[in-house]
């Protein structure tokens, strides 16, 4: 190679494909008129949604996948963003062709959701009533509220059912949900590392995240926009606070253990509020990062719908009751050291399933990296995943 001369894009991207990537993917964006009512009894007028496709849709639309995203992630769900070689899809290790979700033989579509700031519609967007953000003023919505607009997508897409629908942690919560609201619609539902509701404890989380944004400063009561800042204080204690209860102990110490960056402690030393210890640096290192790309309401608004969720809320905490509509088949997946979603609260699910006399698959596996473990290429977990998509194109045809 001529260094004098320019490097192409292209190389850059070669460069961080890896065997089985769907490659170079450009998002699109879909635009919906018709008033979406919502959960709380408010409206979004209209709307648009960030989608990104993979593969190819069969001539009777039967092979398609929705990838439902969790918390911080969006429709960028594979391969390598045209406009940025290092930005790698969060779930690229999963779909793809030949991965466990063969984009060979589905049609995979990842959205970004109503309320999100990647795209989609949300507080950063410009409110049509008043011409400026919306800010704190967008209305609350609900794991239930994006179903809803993910249906309306389904429908502009010429989806009538889902071969299936599919996510991790909240993603795996709206897979759930598309079991329940629409049942005639999604054929498999996959939930990983997810929970039918949160504890009081995941909830206490959140909320010390919630408040470490509103105390922010720059926060303005949510209108920041105006001003010109960003709530970064806040928004990297809330990352630091969500990536210790994703991983796990065990993960924490292999990574970081007791390691000192600096000098030992000795008669010299003098204490100080610098980095002191490799861990952290990490999590400094991922608040720094995370108040760089990530909106502040949306990060109040999604861990509020987070927290709403709770199927059974209608039937009395009954979620058998809760989950009687529902006619897929399911796959539901566990780490043994996610102690935010531990497994037995997927087992919740499983039982209750059982009990409506719904065809359910489970994998508890063992794996020692928290919560983060969905995410991650655990040969036991993709095998497992791969083999029952194996099993839906066998039904589909694909």
């Amino acid at each position: 190679m001529n260094p004098s001369r320019p490097v192409p894009l292209g190389f850059f991207v070669a460069a961080m494909l890896k065997p089985g990537s769907v490659g170079v993917v450009t998002p699109r964006s879909f635009r919906f008129d018709e008033p979406l009512a919502l959960a709380s009894g408010s409206s979004v007028s209209a709307y648009e949604l960030r989608v990104e496709t993979y593969g190819q849709l069969n001539a009777d639309c039967s092979n398609a996948v929705l990838i439902c995203h969790a918390l911080n992630a969006s429709h960028h769900v594979a391969g390598v963003a045209g406009d940025d070689p290092k930005d790698i899809g969060w779930w690229d290790n999963m779909v793809g062709p030949g991965k466990p979700v063969d984009t060979n033989r589905f049609f995979v579509v990842g959205v970004n959701n109503l309320g999100s700031c990647f795209g989609s519609t949300g507080p950063m967007s410009v409110s049509p009533a008043t011409g400026r953000p919306y800010g704190a003023s967008f209305p609350v919505v609900t794991v239930e509220d994006w179903v809803n607009a993910q249906a309306r997508l389904a429908d502009t897409l010429g989806i009538r059912r889902w071969a299936a629908v599919m996510g991790g942690s909240l993603g795996g919560m709206q897979a759930l949900s598309w079991s329940i609201q629409y049942p005639e619609r999604i054929a498999h539902c996959v939930a990983i590392a997810s929970a039918p509701k949160l504890s009081a404890q995941n909830i206490a989380f959140n909320e010390v995240a919630r408040t470490a944004i509103r105390s922010d400063p720059d926060f303005h009561g949510g209108d920041y926009y105006a001003k010109g800042v960003v709530p970064r204080s806040g928004l990297r204690v809330a990352r630091m606070i969500g990536h210790i209860t994703y991983l796990s102990g065990e993960d924490m110490a292999e990574k970081f253990g007791r390691a000192l960056r600096g000098r030992e402690l000795d008669a010299e030393y003098q204490f100080h509020y610098e980095v002191e210890f490799e861990v952290e640096s990490y999590l400094r290192y991922q608040g720094d990062k995370f108040s760089e790309y990530f909106d502040a309401n949306t990060y109040l608004l999604i861990t509020r719908a987070l927290d709403y969720f709770d199927p059974a809320r209608g039937t009395g905490g009954d979620l058998v009751a809760a989950l009687k509509p529902a006619t897929a088949k399911f796959l539901l997946a566990a780490f043994t050291t996610d102690w935010r979603f531990p497994p037995e609260r997927s087992r919740e699910i499983v039982e209750a399933l059982i009990a409506t006399g719904r065809d359910v698959s489970y994998a508890e596996i063992d794996a020692p990296h928290g919560h983060d473990a969905f995410l991650l290429e655990d040969p036991r977990y993709h095998r497992v995943v791969r083999a029952y998509f194996d099993n839906i194109a066998e039904e589909v045809g694909v």
